[in-house]
């Protein structure tokens, strides 16, 4: 449980403790000492009064720990001087001390507590001179040293864990932002795929309905193969979600001669030339979603296209992958959805992706390095 999620009752429930636990150690301490040192004054009413007084103001010094650090440490020093029995009542204004430390820092809670010793060091010279002076005020500096390098290492301690914290929080949704910018490229991918061939088919079926029923007929089926396809794939990358597994089967371009189908489904001639060989599965499936993207965009987008060309080329170390539509007056958008997933994908493999307008057509071009080969 955080601490956004306690409620006030456990907040002032560690408040009392905070006064109670150590006001029974003083007033218990302080009566034994007077108990069983020989000569030494009882305890009286008056003092136990005090020595309350002392430490109830404790109960709100996480709001103001200046004015109550001051406060309590004025009221010790009256009980000390005061005649009554001595005892730890020192321990209330350390309390203080030490939250005003964790609260405001060591350069506050040195000034101060330098600045009542300074004063209560001038009232004792006057009350007694230098017989007591400098042990008290030595004993004085010491205390304010100790509690304030206490409380600074507390403070330290809590920022480091709440910068750690952050950096959790940061990294966690970090990896929630990666996690869901993948899903919408995988999702994208299948959909827009699937839904330009079936438009495409469509298409093709209610224009040649009438005249060509064994070609509408043909374009019907592969509406039916496409929609198949993208169901299956959308079941898969659902799969993933609800279980939070990658059970999901990788896409290859070992299943490349299956978008080739559904581009010269939709009418165009592909051109394949080369092997991507054998690759790992990172850029293995980097390298079909942006093969399946870049030929979604030749069916959606070019104008007047008869043709794409696909391009295989392996070098030392690294996959080319180009392909290249016969379109007429192309020209360079502002990148959409999916060419900004073609480009993740290949920079999150330290790949380089570029798009360029080639005899009026569009050609993307995308490098990806496979990791381990020389």
């Amino acid at each position: 449980m955080s601490l956004k999620d306690r409620s006030p009752w456990s907040h002032w429930a560690g408040r009392v403790l905070r006064v109670v636990l150590p006001l029974g150690f003083v007033l218990g301490a302080t009566s034994s000492a007077a108990r069983w040192q020989p000569g030494a004054q009882a305890l009286t009413t008056f003092g136990a009064l005090w020595l309350i007084a002392i430490a109830l103001p404790l109960l709100v010094v996480h709001r103001f720990p200046m004015p109550i650090f001051l406060l309590t440490s004025a009221l010790t020093l009256g009980y000390y001087a005061s005649g009554n029995p001595g005892g730890p009542a020192i321990v209330l204004p350390t309390i203080a001390l030490f939250v005003l430390t964790k609260s405001r820092g060591p350069l506050a809670a040195g000034i101060t507590g330098g600045s009542l010793l300074a004063a209560a060091g001038v009232a004792l010279f006057v009350r007694h001179g230098f017989g007591t002076f400098d042990l008290r005020a030595g004993l004085g500096v010491v205390w304010v040293i100790a509690v304030v390098g206490i409380g600074t290492a507390v403070r330290n301690g809590l920022a480091a864990a709440r910068a750690r914290r952050e950096q959790a929080d940061e990294h966690r949704h970090r990896l929630a932002e990666q996690e869901r910018l993948t899903i919408a490229r995988e999702v994208h991918d299948v959909v827009a795929h699937s839904l330009a061939m079936i438009n495409v088919q469509a298409g093709v079926a209610a224009h040649v309905a009438d005249r060509r029923p064994e070609q509408a007929k043909e374009a019907l089926l592969n509406i039916k193969e496409a929609s198949a396809s993208a169901l299956k794939d959308l079941r898969a990358t659902l799969a993933v979600l609800r279980s939070g597994e990658d059970k999901a089967p990788a896409p290859s371009l070992a299943q490349a001669g299956e978008l080739f189908e559904h581009a010269r489904a939709a009418g165009l001639e592909v051109r394949v030339d080369g092997e991507p060989g054998e690759l790992p599965a990172p850029v293995d499936g980097a390298a079909y979603r942006i093969l399946q993207e870049s030929l979604t965009n030749v069916v959606r987008h070019a104008n007047q296209a008869r043709g794409v060309d696909v391009r295989f080329e392996r070098k030392t170390g690294a996959l080319i992958l180009l392909v290249r539509d016969d379109g007429r007056g192309a020209v360079e958008t502002a990148p959409g959805h999916g060419l900004r997933g073609m480009s993740e994908r290949a920079a999150v493999l330290g790949g380089t992706f570029g798009t360029a307008v080639v005899d009026g057509g569009f050609q993307v071009r995308v490098e990806l390095p496979i990791e381990g080969e020389l």
